[in-house]
Order: structure tokens, then sequence, then C-alpha cells
């Protein structure tokens, strides 16, 4: 009987032991953040923004991986894109794109708190319009949207899809990096277009 309840309590403490490892997912995913860390891309896991599809193509919904490039010296327009059709398109609810002549949509909210009928509102910077994405295609499929602001420009991306075999069967570890750096790199040269226009 005594053997029996041995056996027992080993088979739990291994049980628990194997809960505790990470699924093959998990560290893949783990692989990928940690390799964007290390080129400066900053990874974060945040709720999807209620301006870009997440889950079940539902605006707002979900969880989406945010990576993060910081451009010193560099001054970005606040603008937001969106993904069309393998362009960027942008944020419909601050442009009209439905005319030539594009205009600033500005929220009732943000009427309401402007006290001086006089101030000034740039007109948005639109230089990435219609400009593919151009990314590689292990990662091109899941991005869903830009934020460009101050000194920082920010992609949104279903970063866990590019790591799970069923949405990627072509994954491969070791182009983790090289796909990375082709992301940085459009994202300098996005910065850089819309600097031209400011």
């Amino acid at each position: 009987m005594g053997m029996w309840i041995a056996i027992l309590i080993v088979l739990f403490v291994l049980g628990s032991m194997m809960a505790l490892k990470p699924s093959g997912i998990d560290q893949r995913l783990d692989k990928l953040r940690m390799t964007a860390r290390r080129l400066q891309l900053n990874p974060k896991l945040v709720t999807c923004p209620d301006w870009i599809k997440g889950k079940d193509n539902e605006y707002g919904r979900g969880m989406m991986g945010q990576y993060c490039l910081i451009l010193e010296n560099t001054n970005l327009p606040f603008t937001r894109y969106q993904v069309i059709d393998g362009q960027w398109r942008p944020d419909s609810s601050f442009v009209d794109t439905t005319t030539d002549d594009n205009k600033l949509i500005v929220p009732t909210a943000i009427r309401a708190n402007q006290s001086n009928t006089h101030t000034a509102i740039k007109k948005p910077n639109v230089s990435l319009d219609k400009m593919p994405l151009d990314l590689p295609v292990s990662i091109e499929p899941y991005v869903k949207g830009l934020l460009t602001k101050a000194n920082s420009i920010v992609i949104y991306w279903e970063d866990i899809a590019y790591v799970r075999p069923a949405t990627n069967p072509a994954y491969q570890q070791k182009l983790i990096e090289s796909d990375l750096l082709a992301l940085k790199e459009k994202l300098e040269e996005w910065a850089l277009q819309m600097q031209k226009i400011l």
C-alpha cells in the first residue's frame, strides 16, 4: 500500500512539473519577441485597438503584438493606417478618403473641448496611402495597422500567427532575425517617407 502512495506522489509531482513547461508555440513566440527586443523593436502584447480589425475580423477584438521602433532626432506626425488589400490606407475615422482633398474629421469629443474657434488643425499626413506593405511573406499576412507619433513608429500584427504551425507551416526559427530585420528596415523607410512630406 505504501508503494502505491509513493508512486501516486511521484506521478503527481511529475504531472505538475510537466504542466509548468511552456508549449512549443509559447517557446517560439518567446524566441520571436526576445529577438525583436534585441533588435530594438520593443514588442508588447496589447489589446487590439478599436480602429483595427482583430479577432474574427471585428474592430478592437482580441490581443495582438505591438512592435515599436523609436527613432532618435525624428518628429513624426500622428497618423494611423490600416492594411486593405495589401496596401496602407489611412484610418477612415480621421481622414475622409472619398474625396481628392483629404479632410481631417475631428471627433465630437474633441470639438466640444475646443474653446478657441481659431484653432489651426493641420491636414493629416497621408504619404503612405496606397503604398504596398512589401514585407516578408511570412509576416505580411498578419500585419493589421501602423501608428506614428512623435519619435516612434508602431506596427500592429498577429505575431502569434507567425509562429503557429497551423497558420505558418513554413516557419523556421533561423529566419526570425532576417524577417525582423526586414520589418525594421521597412519601418525606417516608412518613417523617412513621412518625414519628406513634413
